[in-house]
């Protein structure tokens, strides 16, 4: 699994947040209307760096396009928790010591999460 860059993030979550396929000028004014990180960030993004970020993100298969209408619209390929489910299993899987890294992890979660771990593990 890929790991993602600040812009390409940013335009996941806008993509995860709309359902619906949307243009890259679209993106580009939804990503000018979040707050910005730093000073040097606050300069307006060009379409043509939307573009390339969906770009990469549909090499790394995050994203896909529909052709069918100009301009292209764009649509996340799975939903944030799958893609986070991935992480976490990419992640669990290069340990050498799995059993260590779920009890450290378990070790770290909330009492409710700790209980909606344990209803999901006992679901059949």
């Amino acid at each position: 699994m890929a790991t993602l860059g600040d812009l390409e993030r940013a335009v996941m979550d806008l993509l995860w947040e709309h359902p619906e396929a949307i243009t890259a000028n679209t993106l580009r004014d939804l990503l000018s209307q979040r707050p910005s990180a730093t000073e040097a960030d606050s300069r307006p993004l060009a379409v043509t760096t939307v573009l390339t970020v969906l770009s990469r993100l549909e090499k790394k298969g995050l994203v896909e396009r529909e052709r069918a209408t100009r301009p292209h619209r764009y649509r996340a390929v799975t939903s944030r928790a799958d893609h986070t489910a991935e992480l976490m299993l990419e992640v669990l899987g290069s340990a050498p010591d799995r059993e260590a890294v779920l009890a450290r992890f378990i070790g770290t979660v909330s009492e409710g999460e700790a209980e909606t771990l344990r209803k999901l593990l006992g679901r059949d």
